[in-house]
């Protein structure tokens, strides 16, 4: 079966974004670049994770390698702007991997489809790799700061849907809340 990788290295753009309204949004991952646009669907758990594991790399890669990440942090404006348009959904993401490259001090985040849920599973001694090897994917490159300030957007774009209950952690919606801490009574 035939598999597309998008690849950009680097891209002009790099960023996490939604549609909807919150409680009913939809995550997305938008890369341009080229003259290409490609954006792919997730969760909002994926954006947030993606986010705080993109922290972690940064710091160790200023850990182990010497990175320096405050000479290279370039003062930009934030990109608030909205996903480019149209927004077609290439693909869900499934799985996300990220790497350093330390010769060329750059981080490679690498989005992968969904698999067939049909599929059989992969046999214990089969390598991970070879598992995903027949799904679309997004990769991109980026610097240091580039990361940096995909990290800022990801988190303002999670933290900016239903605020958390205080109770339970769980968001709050306008139609009523049923917190467990209050055995399911509406709050």
């Amino acid at each position: 079966m035939s598999h597309h990788v998008y690849a950009f290295e680097p891209p002009e753009r790099f960023v996490a974004g939604t549609v909807g309204a919150p409680g009913e949004r939809t995550f997305f991952l938008q890369a341009r670049g080229g003259g290409r646009l490609v954006s792919v669907a997730l969760e909002k758990v994926q954006v947030s994770l993606l986010a705080e594991k993109l922290e972690e790399l940064l710091q160790e890669a200023h850990r182990r390698f010497g990175v320096d990440l405050v000479a290279e942090a370039v003062v930009e404006t934030a990109d608030n702007e909205p996903l480019d348009t149209p927004l077609d959904e290439e693909f869900r993401v499934g799985t996300l991997g990220l790497q350093f490259d330390v010769d060329t001090a750059t981080v490679i985040i690498e989005a992968i489809a969904v698999g067939d849920e049909e599929a059989e599973e992969p046999e214990e001694d089969e390598d991970d790799e070879l598992a995903t090897a027949d799904r679309d994917r997004l990769r991109v490159r980026l610097t240091p700061a580039a990361t940096k300030a995909f990290i800022e957007r990801a988190k303002r774009v999670v933290a900016s849907g239903r605020p958390p209950c205080p109770l339970c952690g769980q968001p709050l919606d306008a139609r009523g809340h049923l917190c467990p801490r209050h055995n399911g009574y509406r709050r």
